[in-house]
């Protein structure tokens, strides 16, 4: 195609962009299978269509926009057009300036919506808008104003969203859809036919490991508390169905939003105390359930100091309660002994048989950033391989990485200098990493988005393998489950949000934005 240099479409690319230019477009397609790509060459056509015009392409985070800035100018010849990366480090006027001269400008939607705020520009002139990580298009975020700017500024109206996953759920697909005013969703997944030819095989193994009997006697002393607190809170008539993390999440929501709105109901303030030990005790059984016990302590712990401090009513009558007692007690003996969560010790097998000797490289996911740290150096002490964790920015326990650092971390990854990265969530969202050879789960995820972007890092270029730990007993197997459930769910949401497109554009050319 003219104006790509370097790079070569895939049928199903050009099928999906030819979609994108006929129709506003949510593209939902794994990680790795160039959906960037297919945003350039949408890009270059609407260009071409409106020479005047210019294309905005939205990231959610500065790395992601700059990732997409590079791969466009690396790919798109230099007598193309002017392509600028925004940035809020740019003053106002030079930035006003840019945009004047600019025929593709990237940016974070925080960015572009501040400038429209202060009507520094507008969206007249803008023929196609991309919005990266499209899921995120809900509710109030910045995506869904400068979305809904474009609707009303400009003239040559064109817009994609580009998503590895919209979700599970029908309703938040068809608000995404709704507010990017969605004609049409191209969905592709490692089966599909077109697809499938470019992928290598993916070998998925599902590895079960035991949760140990002293593991279940800390954890029963731990139950008993939860179920009263769960007991309490229904007898205050504030809490119905289940217990679930979420769930006490939103009814600790409605209690602070009630309170804070003048409403002194002691009931209420009672109950606002009690959900709080709820979800501190949510937290600590997550932890010895899918952890490390070394991560367990160091809560409980770090919940006996604030009770020392007085820093609130439920850790004091958390922390003061025999059973926290007898069980962190429990936990400390048992992790002096050297016992860990088995998972650890599996992990280390598992690295050891991916990765000793053949140059292999291997990425862990987990969701927390101790336990990443305690993983990856296990692995380089144990195995000898170059380990390195791979977390955000915040400055949690000396563990932040600035973007630089996580850039330089990358780039070794890619090099072979780094053997084994253990990555927390900010691996899984877009970031452009290395292809590798094995894909650790250290523990599954109830989210299908989530589970989604952490399995497309193998099986791309190379055949790769897919390894999901999981403890018997505990909330992994549920995770486990519901990720798998909601993955289905997603295909058929999505499947049937498809056909109602298809009906609404065999009668008036309606989309979800104007129901």
């Amino acid at each position: 195609m003219e104006f790509l240099k370097d790079v070569f479409p895939r049928e199903y690319q050009k099928t999906i962009a030819e979609t994108c230019l006929k129709k506003n477009c949510l593209v939902v397609i794994p990680t790795g299978l160039g959906k960037t790509l297919i945003a350039l060459i949408v890009a270059v056509e609407r260009i071409k269509q409106y020479p005047s015009e210019k294309v905005l392409f939205l990231a959610p985070t500065k790395p992601l926009v700059e990732q997409h800035f590079k791969y466009f100018k690396e790919h798109l010849t230099e007598l193309f057009g002017e392509m600028q990366f925004f940035t809020g480090n740019i003053n106002p006027e030079k930035r006003k300036k840019i945009w004047e001269n600019s025929n593709i400008v990237f940016s974070t939607p925080q960015c572009i919506a501040n400038d429209l705020k202060n009507q520094l520009y507008d969206l007249n002139e803008i023929c196609l808008l991309i919005e990266d990580e499209a899921h995120r298009c809900l509710n109030n975020y910045d995506y869904n104003y400068v979305a809904q700017q474009y609707k009303i500024q400009a003239k040559n109206q064109r817009i994609i969203g580009l998503t590895a996953s919209p979700g599970s759920e029908m309703s938040k697909i068809k608000e995404i859809c709704k507010n990017l005013s969605i004609e049409e969703v191209e969905l592709r997944t490692r089966e599909s036919p077109d697809v499938k030819p470019y992928l290598q095989e993916l070998k998925f193994e599902k590895v079960l490991v035991d949760f140990p009997i002293e593991f279940e006697k800390i954890r029963d002393g731990l139950r008993k508390i939860f179920n009263g607190c769960i007991d309490e809170l229904r007898s205050r008539s504030v809490l119905f169905g289940i217990s679930s993390k979420t769930e006490l999440i939103k009814l600790q929501k409605r209690i602070s939003i009630s309170l804070s709105s003048g409403n002194k109901n002691f009931n209420y303030i009672a109950a606002a105390s009690v959900c709080a030990r709820a979800l501190k005790l949510q937290h600590a059984l997550e932890l010895l359930e899918t952890q490390t016990l070394k991560g367990f302590v160091e809560y409980m712990s770090q919940l006996l100091e604030q009770a020392e401090k007085k820093q609130s009513k439920a850790v004091i009558k958390l922390t003061s309660s025999k059973e926290f007692i007898s069980s962190l007690k429990m936990a400390k003996d048992v992790l002096a002994k050297g016992v860990e969560h088995p998972k650890i010790e599996k992990t280390i097998e598992v690295v050891k048989n991916e990765n000793l000797g053949r140059g292999g490289k291997t990425i862990i996911f987990t969701q927390f950033r101790d336990t990443a740290s305690l993983i990856s150096k296990k692995i380089s002490d144990e195995l000898k391989l170059n380990s390195k964790i791979f977390v955000g920015q915040a400055k949690k326990k000396n563990t932040g990485l600035n973007q630089k650092e996580q850039r330089k971390i990358l780039d070794e990854f890619a090099e072979g200098k780094i053997n084994v990265l253990c990555a927390t969530c900010i691996g899984e969202e877009g970031i452009d990493i290395p292809e590798v050879n094995t894909v650790v789960f250290y523990e599954p995820v109830a989210s299908a988005i989530r589970t989604i972007q952490r399995a497309g890092r193998t099986a791309r270029l190379m055949k790769g393998k897919l390894i999901i730990l999981v403890t018997r007993k505990t909330r992994d197997e549920s995770y486990y489950y519901v990720s798998k459930a909601k993955e289905k769910r997603m295909h058929s949401a999505i499947s049937t949000i498809k056909d109602e497109l298809k009906d609404n554009a065999l009668g008036k050319q309606k989309t979800f934005g104007d129901f």
